[in-house]
């Protein structure tokens, strides 16, 4: 693989802005812009913008079970071999997806991210039922993080950040991945303020 990333997107409708705990750029109710995302900073307090966001909401939050959970597992695999890339590591938790892969060449972040969303909503959309006309539903919140690895250190410590996820509804580790946490001890992590959760700035 040429080059490894971690993603991460969440559910429609959770971890809203302004919600106690939000991590990513809001703007105070002083009016200053600000961006809490560094690993390690305190989450700021709950903001009015919290409440108007649930209201907007054109239908629940979205919370995954086990059992979604299971069927996007399947699918993020399906989807890695036909695109040609490589799974590292993925934490599937009940409002938001870790994923550490490697791609062959250069591909665009962006249409990469959009790509294992559309993928995994289609699974969801068939495991729920859907069908038109009826409304279609809204699985992921909009846009995500998407983060490229520099270097082989970088890759140990978001697969260890993945592979230490709390309470997860799926984990999985790839044996090679398993085989670059043996190989980079923890201390060798060198960007530790990327890896704050990221937020969404819209539901």
């Amino acid at each position: 693989m040429d080059r490894y990333w971690f993603f991460t997107w969440r559910t429609y409708g959770t971890w809203l802005p302004g919600r106690a705990g939000f991590v990513g750029e809001y703007v105070t109710t002083d009016g200053l812009r600000v961006t809490d995302n560094r690993y390690g900073d305190p989450a700021g307090p709950a903001m009015p913008l919290a409440a108007y966001s649930a209201f907007i909401r054109n239908q629940p939050a979205v919370f995954l079970s086990g059992a979604q959970a299971a069927i996007v597992f399947e699918q993020l695999v399906e989807t890695a071999a036909y695109r040609g890339r490589v799974l590292d590591a993925v934490a599937i938790l009940t409002d938001h997806i870790h994923l550490v892969f490697g791609t062959p060449a250069d591909p665009d972040q962006d249409k990469m991210l959009d790509d294992w969303k559309t993928y995994a909503s289609r699974v969801l959309n068939r495991h729920a039922g859907w069908k038109a006309p009826a409304p279609r539903p809204v699985w992921w919140a909009r846009d995500g993080s998407k983060r490229i690895l520099k270097t082989p250190a970088n890759r140990a410590g978001a697969i260890r950040y993945v592979r230490d996820q709390h309470d997860p509804l799926r984990l999985w580790v790839s044996d090679a991945a398993t085989q670059v946490l043996a190989e980079y001890s923890k201390d060798v992590w060198v960007e530790p303020g990327e890896l704050g959760e990221p937020g969404e700035p819209r539901p």
